[in-house]
């Protein structure tokens, strides 16, 4: 059973020592954030102001009104399993523009085929569906995009309607141009 970390530093033991997630686990959200661009700290921290003692938030926790200055860079997926499958919930509008087209309602390995059949983020995703940890990363993008965004900040947290099975992910994407300024 998934074990839930008030601390995202701390892992479910079970998936800390198989340790078969892949070389992505650099991941894990730092406990120095200072560094992080503003909206994706305001993500990070909203979603553990909302998280119930020793639970994960669910979708019923999270109140679109109260975060209004990150709603274009949001995305949501729903999780599917048996198999592993994540679907566009909703899109915001800075990535739509940065991916160049609409995602809501389509799945994410159809969508993106090169993300998904990239082992690190493949991994990276399964390891919030089965962990319930919210994950971080900096760096280039894994997907097709606007050329001019040459890297993304993203902070990935898992949602669960029961407090445990984790049946949504919420995400926050920053592009960077290739001077570091955010767009």
């Amino acid at each position: 059973m998934l074990q839930v970390a008030r601390n995202a530093l701390e892992l479910a033991p079970a998936a800390a020592d198989r340790g078969d997630y892949g070389v992505w686990t650099g991941y894990r959200i730092p406990e120095d954030r200072s560094s992080w661009h503003p909206l994706v700290r305001a993500l990070y921290d909203y979603w553990r102001s909302v998280s119930p003692p020793d639970r994960l938030p669910g979708r019923q926790h999270i109140a679109p009104e109260a975060v209004p200055a990150l709603w274009s860079r949001l995305w949501m997926l729903d999780v599917y399993r048996d198999p592993l499958r994540y679907r566009y919930r909703l899109c915001g509008t800075e990535v739509v523009r940065s991916l160049g087209r609409e995602m809501t309602g389509q799945w994410l390995d159809e969508a993106h085929p090169t993300l998904v059949a990239n082992p690190q983020s493949r991994d990276r995703f399964r390891y919030m569906a089965e962990t319930g940890q919210p994950t971080w990363r900096r760096g280039p993008p894994l997907w097709t995009r606007d050329p001019e965004h040459r890297i993304v900040e993203t902070c990935v947290t898992p949602l669960a309607a029961d407090g445990f099975t984790v049946d949504k992910i919420l995400g926050l994407t920053v592009m960077f141009d290739s001077q570091g300024r955010p767009l």
